[in-house]
């Protein structure tokens, strides 16, 4: 059997050298981006028991989460598929700050199925998470970072998508509806399947203001001018949904990019309390971005903090990025044994510039390694040359 061994598992992918430059170097930039924003980078573990990485989290990313059995203790590990929930726990666990606290991460995930941003099971996960405080300022501290995270990453045309979990949530609790029918309609509200909420609603049994309310918030969704309508629509709902139309509506006056309201957007639903937003580029059928609110997290880790954050995946901002490489000089010198080319080899590395030596037999190196100067001795000792 012809078995292609330079096959990758669908969904896992490989950078080449220009490819890996570019990311390196957005990297770096993002992470000091954080840094001036005084977020702290953490480290989490790639793998991790399955009982502690899971602790907390909704059954979606379980069932996203690759596990295998620990050879030497028998207990089931989990590859993390998000590194969310490890950044929540080191807040609770570990640091347990009474202040504010700000981290981010970057780190590589594994997925069992395509991730929705970018059709990848292992996207490189960049992100950055606000524990400790729960008003619009924290919000909004969080949204404007992922802004300036896409900023940073070349994208200028930049919409946001902005809802609020609460209003669904106070809905179903408005209308009595039990958890197994509350995740039902969830679902049906995801896909904005009109005809479906309306069966469910009415195999419910469901009549008046509240099922009138449900079937309307699929269709409340547009610009600032549906908030207003939002209200009318809605008047009946509990004080809970008005506070968070107001909520969303101070948090898009503050924020410096187009933002389309949607009162159904639930994304994360099952473990996010607030305010949820992503970001979306033209040409982009997927968010490219996408954070919120998620106040509970913490609990399972025994200390339930309020929490914001966002994350992207830096590949696929990577891809979206049309600037070129930037291509600094490469210098050959050439394969001679002598001490004061050894020193100019030093020197010159010291300066971050980039020396490859020549090894003996090495044929046609100035196209194939991109070099555009060399090293060559005269009179005056060993000086850079042009290509």
């Amino acid at each position: 059997m012809d078995v292609k061994r330079w096959l990758l598992p669908e969904g896992i992918d490989e950078l080449l050298p220009d490819q890996a430059a570019i990311l390196e170097q957005l990297r770096r930039e993002l992470l000091d981006l954080y840094a001036s924003w005084g977020y702290r980078l953490v480290i989490t573990p790639f793998v991790e028991y399955l009982d502690s990485l899971l602790s907390g989290v909704e059954q979606d990313l379980s069932l996203q989460t690759v596990k295998l059995t620990d050879q030497l203790s028998g207990r089931l590990l989990g590859i993390r598929a998000d590194i969310t929930p490890q950044a929540a726990r080191i807040d609770a666990h570990k640091l347990q700050q009474q202040m504010p606290t700000r981290l981010c991460y970057i780190g590589s995930v594994l997925r069992a199925y395509p991730d929705s941003q970018s059709g990848s099971r292992s996207p490189l996960q960049i992100g950055a998470e606000l524990y400790g405080h729960a008003g619009i300022e924290s919000d909004h501290e969080i949204l404007e970072l992922m802004l300036a995270t896409l900023r940073l990453s070349g994208l200028q045309d930049i919409y946001l998508d902005l809802g609020h979990v609460g209003i669904y949530r106070a809905l179903a609790e408005y209308a009595g509806l039990h958890r197994e029918q509350e995740y039902a309609l969830f679902a049906a509200m995801q896909r904005k399947a009109r005809p479906e909420i309306s069966q469910l609603l009415e195999n419910y049994g469901l009549s008046g203001p509240a099922s009138e309310m449900l079937n309307a918030l699929a269709d409340l969704n547009g610009d600032a001018t549906i908030l207003a309508q939002a209200r009318e629509t809605l008047a009946a709902a509990p004080d809970a949904v008005h506070a968070a139309i107001d909520y969303l509506q101070q948090l898009g006056q503050q924020t410096s990019v187009p933002v389309h309201y949607d009162l159904a957007e639930l994304r994360a639903y099952q473990y996010q309390t607030g305010v949820v937003f992503a970001a979306f580029a033209p040409g982009q059928g997927a968010e490219i971005a996408r954070g919120g609110r998620y106040d509970h997290i913490g609990e399972a880790f025994g200390r339930a903090r309020p929490a914001t954050g966002f994350s992207a995946d830096l590949k696929n901002l990577m891809a979206l990025n049309k600037q070129p490489l930037t291509r600094q000089p490469v210098i050959l010198a050439p394969a001679v044994a002598d001490a004061d080319l050894e020193k100019q080899i030093i020197e010159l590395r010291t300066q971050g510039k980039t020396v490859i030596r020549e090894l003996p037999g090495q044929a046609d190196a100035i196209s194939e390694l991109g070099i555009t100067h060399t090293l060559q001795q005269n009179d005056a000792g060993w000086r850079l040359v042009n290509c």
